[in-house]
C-alpha cells in the first residue's frame, strides 16, 4: 500500500488548479504526506494570495517565497525546512519558464539571454534545490521532477524549452549518482501533454493533445491527477530501487514510431 505518512513533501511549481505540481501536491497529501508549497513572489502578492487560497485544503504546514534565480532566497528557503520540519523527505521540482520568443521561429535564431534563462530556471533549479535539500535528506529521499518528450526529439513549437529538458535528464541521472549513497533518489516524470499556464505559452498545444489522443496506444492523453499518481509512487518505498529514470506518464506515446 501506498503510504507517504510522517514524510515532509515540499512542492515548487504550483501555479492555479491546472498545474501538474497541483495533482501531485494532492496525490501526496492523499497518500498522508505533511505538504509544504513554495510559490514564486511578485511584487504585487498575486501568486501568494492564488496559491495560498488553492492549497488551503491541503493543509500545508509551510508557505514559502522561493524564486529560483535568487540564491539566497534559495537558501532561506531550506533554512526554514530545517528549522520548522528538521528534515526533509520529498523534493517536488515542476519549474520550466522560455520566453515566447524562443519557443518558436527558428532555433538558431535564439538570444543568448532567452537559452540562458531557459536554462537556469527549467534545468539549473534543480541543482540548486537539490543542493539545499541534500543535507536535509537525513533519512533517505527522494527527489521527483517533471520533462516531457520534447527533450529527447524534436517538437514544433519546443525549441529552447527542449535544450533546457534535455539537460533537466541529464541532471537528474548525475544527481541519482551522486545522492545515490545516502540512499536519495532522483528521477523525472515525463508526462504527456497537458492543458496548463506553461503549456499555454507553446504555440500548437491544442494540436499536440490532438495528436497524442489519435496516436498513442491508450487513445487520449493524461491528466494531472495520473502524473500525481506516479508521483506519489517514485516518492513511496514502493519505488525503492528505482533512481535516474525518466518514467513516461503519456498514455504510451513515447513507444509509438508514427
Amino acid at each position: 500500500m501506498l503510504d507517504l505518512t510522517g514524510k515532509n513533501a515540499l512542492v515548487t511549481g504550483i501555479a492555479n488548479n491546472r498545474s501538474i505540481a497541483w495533482g501531485i501536491a494532492q496525490q501526496l497529501h492523499a497518500a498522508g504526506a505533511n505538504i509544504g508549497v513554495t510559490y514564486l513572489p511578485d511584487d504585487k502578492g498575486r501568486f501568494e494570495k492564488k496559491v495560498a487560497e488553492l492549497v488551503e485544503p491541503l493543509q500545508p504546514t509551510l508557505f514559502l517565497p522561493c524564486n529560483v534565480q535568487d540564491e539566497p532566497q534559495v537558501e532561506a528557503t531550506f533554512k526554514t525546512v530545517q528549522e520548522k520540519w528538521g528534515k526533509l523527505d520529498i523534493l517536488i521540482h515542476c519549474l520550466a519558464f522560455a520566453t515566447k520568443e524562443s519557443l518558436s521561429g527558428d532555433f538558431s535564431s535564439v538570444s543568448l539571454q532567452d537559452f540562458a534563462q531557459a536554462i537556469e530556471i527549467s534545468a539549473y533549479s534543480l541543482i540548486s534545490l537539490s543542493r539545499a535539500a541534500k543535507p536535509l535528506m537525513t533519512e533517505a529521499g527522494s527527489i521527483v521532477t517533471l520533462t516531457y518528450v520534447g527533450g529527447a526529439r524534436v517538437i514544433p513549437n519546443y525549441n529552447t524549452m527542449g535544450i533546457a529538458k534535455a539537460a533537466l535528464e541529464m541532471n537528474v541521472r548525475y544527481l541519482a549518482a551522486e545522492l545515490g549513497a545516502q540512499n536519495v533518489r532522483v528521477n523525472a516524470i515525463s508526462a504527456g501533454p497537458i492543458r496548463t499556464l506553461a503549456s499555454s505559452a507553446i504555440g500548437g498545444i491544442l494540436d499536440a493533445i490532438h495528436h497524442v489522443e489519435k496516436v498513442a496506444p491508450l487513445k487520449r492523453t493524461v491528466t494531472q491527477i495520473e502524473v500525481g499518481n506516479a508521483a506519489a509512487f517514485l516518492c513511496s518505498d514502493l519505488s525503492s530501487g528505482i533512481t535516474g529514470q525518466i518514467l513516461y506518464v503519456d498514455a504510451g506515446y513515447e513507444i509509438m514510431g508514427m
